[in-house]
């Protein structure tokens, strides 16, 4: 399905229109740029994208239509929640997954082949650090989105917390949180984490569950990592830090991260005291790839058009590996046959369907966000 004499259709369902249109875009331009001007086999790419609002429904439907027109594989559609909705369909039609800008690190129905560090990764990257910089594991607390991403980041949190001795009851409590059913289940008032109704900022709820957990461990928190997107991510930490009081230091993952984060926690007078962790280079670094996508995109270039752009050129260079004819079972063949270099960019599906455990950190610091290694991450907490 999808291929003709001429062409191999893919398909995306992302945000090209709404609240989150800001992702959609930057996504479809980094494909569309590393797509240009590459044949496989004598065949060109076409990339269709259906706008989805990042709504899961509207997911569902649009991954519909994109079956029905014939496509070879979905390739960096957006969202965990709309990811979830939309797997089942995929496997149902036998359609690969290929590099969604999720890190819910999601291993079916079906096959899925994930690019990006797990959200849980990035979480505990942070969490690591602060631990190795002294913070207490009865200090770290959390803010997520009350749903398959937000849960993503708390694994993150439990799997760091987990590792420590001496952990196990709040262990529990975070096990209790994760393990409840539907789509938005009251997770607030039970342990060390907040939640916050998704497409919603309201910040109070996830707030108070964290100072009710501050009484009843009698511990405070130090670091809050959130799993949030720009907005809510921003209400927070600006309440906490600005109407609050609070000294806490806070992470927010990929997703919110970046120059767009900086300008909202400014109009949240905040300017410091903030680690944003990313999953691809900075699109300044000199890698071979990061050099190549400036050229591609000019302006255009950001955190998550350099990720579509690895994303988009990953996909080509896998299918300029198949031997044989352009079957989906030929390109999983592939895919997990070797491991690829991607401009500097390390991927390897050979044992997992995890492509990439990349994580750069980054810390605000008079309003912008720089990069910093490990050890000045450590450094940060002591």
């Amino acid at each position: 399905a999808g291929v003709t004499d001429k062409t191999i259709r893919i398909g995306a369902t992302i945000p090209l229109e709404g609240d989150y249109k800001v992702y959609g875009i930057a996504m479809k331009q980094g494909m569309d740029a590393a797509l240009a001007g590459q044949t496989v086999q004598k065949r060109t790419i076409e990339f269709v994208a259906i706008n989805d609002f990042y709504d899961p429904a509207k997911a569902v439907e649009a991954a519909k239509k994109l079956i029905g027109q014939g496509i070879f594989a979905m390739v960096n559609s957006f969202g965990s929640p709309t990811t979830r909705a939309v797997l089942p369909l995929l496997a149902e039609n036998k359609v690969l997954a290929f590099g969604f800008y999720t890190g819910a690190a999601f291993t079916g129905p079906g096959d899925v082949l994930n690019f990006r560090a797990s959200y849980a990764k990035e979480v505990e990257t942070v969490i690591d650090a602060a631990l190795a910089g002294g913070v207490k594991p009865t200090e770290v607390c959390a803010y997520a989105q009350n749903d398959a991403y937000g849960m993503g980041g708390v694994k993150g949190f439990r799997a760091a917390l987990a590792k420590q001795p001496g952990t196990e009851q709040i262990v529990a409590k975070v096990d209790q949180i994760l393990n409840m059913p539907g789509d938005n289940p009251e997770r607030n008032g039970i342990g060390p984490v907040g939640v916050y109704q998704r497409d919603t900022v309201s910040a109070r709820e996830g707030y108070q569950s964290l100072k009710k957990w501050e009484a009843a461990s009698g511990n405070r928190c130090r670091l809050v990592v959130t799993t949030a997107v720009y907005d809510p991510a921003a209400a927070f930490i600006g309440y906490a830090r600005h109407n609050k009081g609070e000294t806490w230091i806070f992470s927010s993952p990929s997703p919110a991260a970046g120059s767009r984060l900086a300008t909202m926690l400014k109009e949240n007078s905040v300017t410091d005291k903030v680690i944003a962790t990313q999953i691809v280079p900075s699109p300044d670094s000199s890698l071979p790839v990061a050099v190549e996508a400036r050229k591609a995109l000019g302006g255009n270039l950001d955190y998550v058009s350099l990720e579509s752009y690895i994303v988009g050129k990953l996909f080509v260079t896998i299918m300029q590996a198949i031997e044989g004819p352009l079957t989906r079972e030929n390109f999983l063949k592939a895919a997990r046959r070797q491991t690829y270099d991607i401009g500097g960019v390390k991927v390897d599906f050979t044992t997992d369907n995890q492509g990439s455990d990349f994580v750069q950190a980054t810390y605000l610091h008079d309003g912008q966000f720089t990069a910093i290694t490990t050890q000045e991450l450590v450094a940060l907490f002591k």
